[in-house]
């Protein structure tokens, strides 16, 4: 389980993700409508594929969902989408900026990415 307490510069770096996690959410908004908030969880479809079931104590996800909760939480996929929507379409460019607002946010909120046993890396 992490500490409560959070240092100075662990709070500036959450606020960071935080702000721009909120940000890259209301212009997706703004370029698809509400409806693209139904899709922020979308990248939670590794553990939204029967890999909860299981989920040991302290918050371990199965080690076959690892590379696949990976793939959807690190930020060059959601990064290469939005510079393919800059260069393609706003749709495309919303999908992406969604996506990167789930990652921002999973960043503020202390959920990274798994080691290969399926804890939080460090």
């Amino acid at each position: 389980m992490q500490a409560l307490y959070l240092r100075p510069d662990n709070i500036a770096t959450r606020l960071a993700w935080l702000s721009a996690g909120v940000g890259a959410a209301a212009v997706s908004i703004a370029l698809l409508g509400p409806w693209a908030l139904g899709l922020w969880l979308l990248p939670d479809v590794a553990l939204l594929l029967g890999y909860s079931r299981e989920l040991s104590t302290g918050g371990r996800l199965a080690p076959r969902a690892v590379p696949l909760y990976n793939a959807v939480h690190a930020l060059p996929g959601p990064l290469a989408v939005v510079i393919a929507g800059l260069a393609v379409s706003p749709g495309l460019l919303g999908l992406g900026l969604i996506w990167l607002s789930h990652v921002a946010v999973d960043r503020a909120c202390g959920y990274g990415l798994r080691d290969r046993d399926g804890h939080q890396r460090g």
